[in-house]
């Protein structure tokens, strides 16, 4: 962050805040999937069965039906009615609802935070993420969500109940019903097929358990094993699948089709990667990463997983100096838009790491976070850490979105790409999955 500026209300603040401290299922499942036999398979190309917008199909003529007694009575002539106009998610929906929606709040994994109940039932914020670490199993864990879920109004917008599952050292859920889960390191040693097996049956205990989003895989390329230790953040935790990009792409997108198939949606982070920098962001301000640029392996993975479907994807707060070094990542439109959207073609959900006591943005004010996060281009914005960080926060989006149009019309967008994920991602898959198609 060294060497950034923000002008007027923006502009860095006092101290940071210190960290304090099933489920609507998607209605709509997929009755069938077909699947190539790969780790990695291109999206297919399907042919337009739509008729040509200038054919003409006559109806058969009253003569030429009856002068031929023994051929079939002729077919009625077809009739081709418009499709419906789309429903606009937003369109019933206040400007105090559509900012809510732009939050995920945190709670505590053993215990609702009244505060993250409050922001369920009373701002119906569009997600809440279980904090910490549990050992209660999942009956406990399924029990601790409805407590949320109840506050979810039935005409509204789906909560998104999400977790840190990836595996290894961070496991937040287990206990009865949930099985131990490797590192990624570890995972990146089975075959393709027992991956996504795997992952599926990891996926499934998370569904049980009410969880609908797992903040994993990790897509981040540690350099290499001789230099794991000296990145604290992935490569020191074995959070990385492995120190090149085909055999991330392989791994990552293994997981993501396994989580997929159990009905949980998958989250690649920490773009554009948190695999070579030398500090973690969590605990250490200024953070900079000197190697990524707009045409690395790091990036080069995305570009790959993105062509693919993904729905949501975590911006980190490290500042790119090859990118822009001006701003940490998820505050940044040259991370953001022009790269992450314009330039990799992303057009899913865009979430921030956490925004509320990780050391990284300390220097901004909670409502500078937001906004900031949001004029980038940003959909969804973590505060995991410190619940109380999200009032201040969310008031300071509204009373912006109320006076700055630019600002309002860039809120709508977000909301409308929340919600709409929540609408079309199709809950746990049926048959076999065979290989990465999401």
């Amino acid at each position: 962050m060294t060497g950034t500026t923000m002008n007027g209300d923006l502009r860095r603040s006092d101290k940071a805040r210190k960290p304090g401290g099933a489920l609507r299922v998607f209605a709509s499942r997929a009755t069938a999937l077909t699947l190539l036999v790969a780790c990695v398979a291109a999206p297919e190309q399907r042919a337009s069965s739509s008729p040509s917008p200038t054919a003409q199909v006559p109806a058969p003529s009253a003569t030429t039906a009856s002068s031929s007694p023994t051929s079939p009575p002729p077919s009625p002539s077809p009739t081709f009615s418009p499709s419906p106009t789309p429903v606009d998610p937003l369109k019933a929906m206040t400007l105090e609802e559509r900012v809510a929606q732009l939050f995920m709040v945190g709670t505590g994994v053993d215990h609702p935070d009244p505060l993250t109940l409050r922001a369920v039932a009373d701002y119906h914020v569009g997600g809440i993420f279980l904090r910490g670490r549990s050992r209660a199993g999942v009956q406990e864990t399924a029990t601790l969500v409805a407590r949320f879920t109840a506050h979810v109004p039935r005409s509204g917008p789906a909560l998104w109940v999400a977790v840190d599952q990836e595996g290894g050292n961070v496991q937040s859920l287990s206990g009865p019903g949930f099985d131990v889960i490797p590192s990624a390191l570890e995972q990146s040693r089975r075959g393709c097929r027992k991956l996504i097996d795997a992952t599926r049956t990891w996926g499934r205990q998370l569904a049980a358990a009410g969880v609908t989003t797992d903040l994993a895989p990790v897509v981040d390329i540690v350099a290499g094993p001789d230099l794991a230790e000296k990145n604290p953040p992935i490569g020191k935790l074995d959070r990385e699948y492995g120190y090149d990009e085909a055999t991330v792409v392989h791994c990552a997108g293994a997981v993501a089709t396994g989580l997929r198939a159990a009905g949980i949606l998958p989250t690649f982070k920490h773009f554009p990667g948190l695999g070579r920098v030398t500090a973690n962001t969590d605990f250490e301000p200024h953070v900079v990463d000197t190697q990524v640029g707009q045409n690395s392996p790091d990036v080069d993975t995305y570009r790959e997983l993105l062509a693919r479907g993904t729905r949501i994807v975590m911006v980190s707060t490290a500042v790119y100096r090859r990118i822009d070094p001006s701003a940490p990542a998820a505050f940044s439109a040259t991370v953001v838009t022009d790269l992450l959207r314009r330039a990799l073609h992303f057009h899913g959900v865009v979430m921030t790491d956490d925004l509320s006591a990780t050391a990284q943005v300390a220097d901004w004010s909670l409502g500078a976070r937001a906004i900031l996060s949001i004029r980038a281009g940003v959909d969804l914005l973590l505060v995991s850490a410190d619940a109380e960080a999200f009032p201040p926060m969310y008031r300071a989006v509204l009373r912006a979105a109320r006076e700055d149009p630019a600002l309002a019309a860039k809120v709508d967008l977000a909301a409308r790409r929340v919600i709409t994920a929540k609408e079309e991602f199709p809950g746990p898959l049926d048959g076999d999955v065979q290989a990465e198609r999401w």
